[in-house]
């Protein structure tokens, strides 16, 4: 139990006033929430920050595993420890204009996706998916990609309910080097 904590809520004030609750500040959401590393606009030269992260190096761009024609990178923002996207290295938008290899190498880096989550993290299930086009939710719209959200039974408390905030126990570097570690080269 809280050490301020009574039998009665206290009413919060003000800014800086005691109260019953303790904060747990996120200000490195406030870059995703203002925008940071959107694009300009649709095309790959406005800013795409799917189209740069293949020229950094793996831990820069915090990339796990790279393929042919996509590969497997964190999510800056992520939902849950571990949260990676599956992106094609050309720039389109819907998943309709992927080519059959860039299809099949999709599915191929997700399974893996899996197991190293599996094998590195003891993950229960996942969330996979994609958003297609802004309205629905795509975050980057014109460059495609697929999330892989790892999950835990009981992962879910008040934090992204009542604080629309993730609590992440791991910083991304040492998320990509113990993923990237754990990549299966074939399944």
């Amino acid at each position: 139990m809280l050490h301020s904590m009574t039998t009665e809520p206290e009413q919060q004030i003000g800014v800086g006033t005691r109260d019953a609750f303790q904060r747990l500040w996120t200000p490195h959401r406030m870059a995703y929430i203002q925008g940071e590393n959107k694009p300009t606009g649709p095309g790959a030269d406005d800013g795409c920050p799917f189209c740069s992260i293949p020229s950094k190096s793996d831990e820069d761009g915090l990339v796990i595993a790279r393929g042919e024609s996509v590969y497997a990178v964190l999510n800056l923002y992520p939902y849950n420890g571990g949260h990676l996207m599956v992106v094609p290295y050309r720039h389109v938008a819907d998943y309709t204009d992927l080519d059959a290899a860039e299809t099949a190498e999709l599915a191929d880096l997700t399974k893996r996706a899996m197991v190293a989550l599996r094998t590195a993290s003891g993950a229960h299930g996942f969330n996979i998916g994609m958003n297609q086009g802004a309205v629905a939710g795509a975050g980057i719209a014109a460059h495609l990609h697929q999330h892989v959200v790892p999950r835990w039974g009981g992962d879910t408390n008040f934090m992204p309910v009542v604080g629309h905030t993730k609590v992440l126990p791991q910083l991304l570097a040492d998320t990509r080097k113990m993923l990237a570690d754990a990549w299966p080269a074939t399944i």
